[in-house]
């Protein structure tokens, strides 16, 4: 299919109306702040006036809606394909990937689209800053971390984990505290409590069966854990931020 003449045409159509696409690096800036985990920086980016998320950019449908989605997908796919490159794992960052798109598929304002362009840049940033973080462990230290995450749903100690290293516990803690900024134990909770904010959010198992997967001794425990970081119980958390399947309907267990 000859495309010369629509192209020609529409190049013209882009000069009269003073039409100007940013330059390549300015757009990869953006994408920039996702894989270098510049959380903040991108949360100031979003106070901007929405409109201004149009300009430069090309009309890829008559349809408002479906023109914005399709940028929304055009968004994912390369901030995925860069956060791959840069060190996420592929199976996580193509799954991500599709969840989004899932999301933005079926919004039906394009606020609602933007709202989930925001959303999944956020996350992939949050993800990126943990992974440059993890980078920057010393082999003790990522040791102890991967072992932590691999066995939440046990009761791990700083003890156990220092005689892992053959360190002594109180250096081990230094370590942990020097490059993570905390102590083995807030790190443990911290990551029962990540993990748990996964759960909630992308499945339907009940309030006692994550406590139990997660190592807690009841579903109390979880809960006052649960709040203590995050400010509210893990029922508020998922009424909140539930996204999962559209397949699965989410028990109401409190």
């Amino acid at each position: 299919m000859n495309t010369n003449r629509d192209l020609n045409y529409r190049l013209f159509v882009q000069k009269e109306t003073g039409f100007a696409r940013p330059a390549f690096h300015d757009e990869i800036g953006r994408y920039k702040q996702v894989i270098e985990g510049e959380v903040n920086t991108l949360k100031e980016s979003f106070k901007q006036p929405r409109d201004t998320f149009y300009e430069g950019k090309g009309q890829l449908s008559d349809d408002p809606l479906r023109n914005v989605i399709y940028h929304l997908v055009v968004g994912v796919a390369v901030i995925t394909r860069m956060c791959v490159d840069a060190g996420m794992e592929h199976n996580v960052a193509y799954t991500l990937s599709d969840i989004y798109i899932r999301r933005g598929d079926k919004c039906r304002t394009p606020d609602e689209v933007l709202d989930v362009m925001e959303e999944f840049q956020l996350d992939f940033a949050e993800r990126m800053k943990e992974i440059r973080k993890g980078a920057a462990m010393s082999l003790h230290v990522k040791r102890c971390a991967d072992y932590i995450y691999e066995h939440l749903h046990e009761n791990v100690t700083l003890e156990q984990l220092a005689k892992r290293e053959k360190l002594n516990p109180s250096y081990l803690s230094k370590l942990f505290s020097k490059e993570l900024g905390m102590g083995v134990k807030d790190y443990i909770i911290k990551a029962k409590i990540d993990t748990a904010k996964n759960i909630l959010r992308f499945s339907d198992f009940t309030i006692l069966e994550i406590s139990i997967s997660l190592g807690y001794s009841s579903q109390s425990a979880f809960t006052a854990a649960f709040r203590k970081q995050t400010g509210m119980t893990p029922k508020k958390y998922r009424d909140i931020h539930f996204t999962g399947s559209e397949f699965i309907e989410v028990k109401g267990n409190g």
